[in-house]
């Protein structure tokens, strides 16, 4: 299963680097929960054929993942970005309480970061202490 989440976050990313059998084939696999046998049938093509495409995507990824680093990177930005709006909603929290005259301001301020993070897919997790944290839904870790 964590390897099947790993493929598919490197599929999101090099899956346009595949060749079209390949991106069907996976898709089918991986998006659509279509068995060996089921795409098999499908594209009439026999099992192993199916079998040797999954593997030979999965290790294209892998290998593309190694000489790119894009997810790496991008986990670093979310590890990055999870810190700093967790830093940003303390501080408007702290500074509604220390100078009410602000409260306009900083209404605004949270309304537009909750506009971005449902553009770019962040999601707001509130620990058992009562602290928030922000993680983007792709960057999880």
């Amino acid at each position: 299963m964590k390897d099947d989440i790993q493929f598919l976050r490197l599929w999101d990313l090099y899956s346009p680097l595949l060749t079209e059998t390949q991106r069907e084939i996976t898709d089918l696999y991986f998006n659509f929960d279509l068995s060996i046998c089921e795409i098999a049938e499908e594209k009439g093509v026999s099992r192993q054929s199916v079998f040797n495409c999954l593997h030979k995507s999965r290790k294209q990824l892998e290998a593309l993942e190694k000489q790119l680093g894009f997810a790496k990177a991008l986990d670093a930005l979310s590890g990055e970005y999870s810190a700093y709006m967790t830093e940003v909603v303390r501080w408007i929290a702290q500074t509604k309480e220390e100078q009410p005259s602000m409260q306009s301001a900083l209404g605004a301020l949270e309304t537009r970061l909750q506009a971005v993070h449902e553009e770019y897919g962040v999601e707001k997790e509130t620990l058992e202490n009562g602290e928030i944290l922000y993680k983007t839904l792709r960057g999880e870790k």
